[in-house]
């Protein structure tokens, strides 16, 4: 057997080898995330139930004012009670999120949020920020996603991240505030089909 046919059967080995701890490695990691997405996701359901719920209760206050209306001026009230109720479970959403710990479970929250960003711009070369309770937290996860760096510039939010591709072409925003803002309809719909209303 010559060297060089030695040499070929080496370098064949090693990057067999090399090829299976690295298949196995990204399988870990694929696992792991989807857990941490999985755990996640319950953990947002759980607030938007929640929310609903509180919705729910605030609905029933006002059922009785709503129930049977069929004009359009009470149409118009019935409408405008239950942007209130939606106002009022979000304002009292919002200063439980401000005043929420920054704990582990909230570090899981924002490398989420990250994850979600950088997947919806399709790159991880971005710009992310973030309000300046957040920055803490927000910084040494940027480690796990090569290319991003955090901007010295805050922005005014609850919580949560506003990612921009460097070259600036796309923004994404997934603030605290953004996605609760998403929730609003969602939430506004579910209240007025209760009552039978259209939005």
């Amino acid at each position: 057997m010559t060297s060089d046919s030695r040499l070929e059967k080496t370098v064949d080995k090693i990057l067999n080898q090399t090829e299976n701890e690295l298949l196995t490695s990204l399988k870990n990691s694929f696992e792991e995330s989807k857990e941490t997405l999985s755990k996640s996701l319950n953990s947002l359901e759980q607030e938007y139930d929640r929310i609903i719920d509180e919705g729910k209760k605030e609905s029933e206050k006002i059922e009785k004012k709503i129930i049977g209306s069929s004009d359009l001026e009470s149409r118009n009230k019935q409408l405008l009670l239950v942007e209130e109720s939606v106002e009022k479970v979000f304002d009292k959403a919002i200063e439980k999120i401000s005043s929420a710990n920054r704990n582990e479970n909230y570090s899981k929250l924002i490398n989420n949020l990250l994850d979600e960003s950088t997947s919806a711009l399709g790159t991880t070369d971005v710009i992310v920020y973030t309000n300046s309770k957040d920055k803490g937290i927000v910084e040494p996860l940027l480690s796990k996603f090569s290319g991003s760096e955090l901007s010295s510039e805050t922005i005014d939010c609850l919580g949560g991240v506003q990612v921009k591709s460097k070259d600036g072409s796309m923004t994404f925003n997934n603030t605290i505030d953004a996605r609760l803002e998403r929730m609003k309809p969602l939430i506004r719909k579910e209240i007025a089909t209760k009552f039978g209303i259209g939005n």
